[in-house]
């Protein structure tokens, strides 16, 4: 009998994982910690490497400058005043652009979840984005996707999961509910008084 409660094939496998997720532990450490200067070792081939990893970067997603920046100063082979020219170049051939970038993110955001304001600041605040590209940008995604649309689609499917809140209990489930998606309060307490006196329809809202 196995006194661990494990199969030999599943033991054998645990050293593998670890040794896994250790190397992936230093690699994000390595990440965190800057390169300083003088460790830096510049060459002829480092302005095309960084725009080689720059382009890489890039085709793997989106990302603001600043992002962009910190990812390739990663490297011990290129420096700051290299980064700054690629990037500069990259803006130029319009594949960076924080403005585009934002309200990109800010209406994909919308599209794949119902949410307000509150909501879209705090997943959009860790995107490496001035304070101002990122208000701008929210505030044009809600022209689009309006936030009284948002609420609506988010009461619609909660109704459809729990049904009308029957009791104040209930009620207060559904107001937390619709917090922790980021609406403003003024606007949740609406929504709660047109679902409570029937005037809330699935399909279009308010009556």
């Amino acid at each position: 009998m196995n006194p661990t409660g494990t199969s030999p094939s599943k033991r054998r496998d645990q050293p593998l994982l670890t040794c896994g997720l250790l190397h992936q532990t230093y690699v994000m450490r390595q990440r965190r910690q800057p390169i300083k200067d003088e460790d830096r070792v510049i060459s002829e081939r480092s302005r095309e490497k960084t725009m080689k990893r720059a382009g890489n970067l890039l085709a793997a997603k989106a990302r603001s400058v600043r992002e962009l920046r910190e990812r390739l100063l990663e490297k011990p082979w290129t420096d700051a005043a290299i980064v700054d020219e690629v990037i500069e170049k990259l803006k130029g051939y319009k594949y960076l652009d924080d403005e585009q970038y934002a309200r990109e993110v800010a209406l994909s955001k919308l599209r794949q979840k119902p949410q307000g304001k509150r909501r879209l600041q705090q997943s959009m605040a860790n995107r490496k984005l001035d304070r101002d590209v990122v208000d701008n940008a929210i505030a044009e995604a809600f022209e689009e996707i309006p936030e009284a649309d948002q609420i609506d689609k988010a009461i619609a499917k909660r109704l459809r999961l729990k049904g009308k809140p029957e009791t104040r209990e209930d009620s207060q489930k559904f107001y937390a509910f619709l917090a922790r998606q980021g609406f403003g309060f003024d606007l949740i307490r609406e929504k709660m008084s047109s679902i409570t006196e029937g005037r809330f329809h699935e399909d279009g809202g308010d009556e």
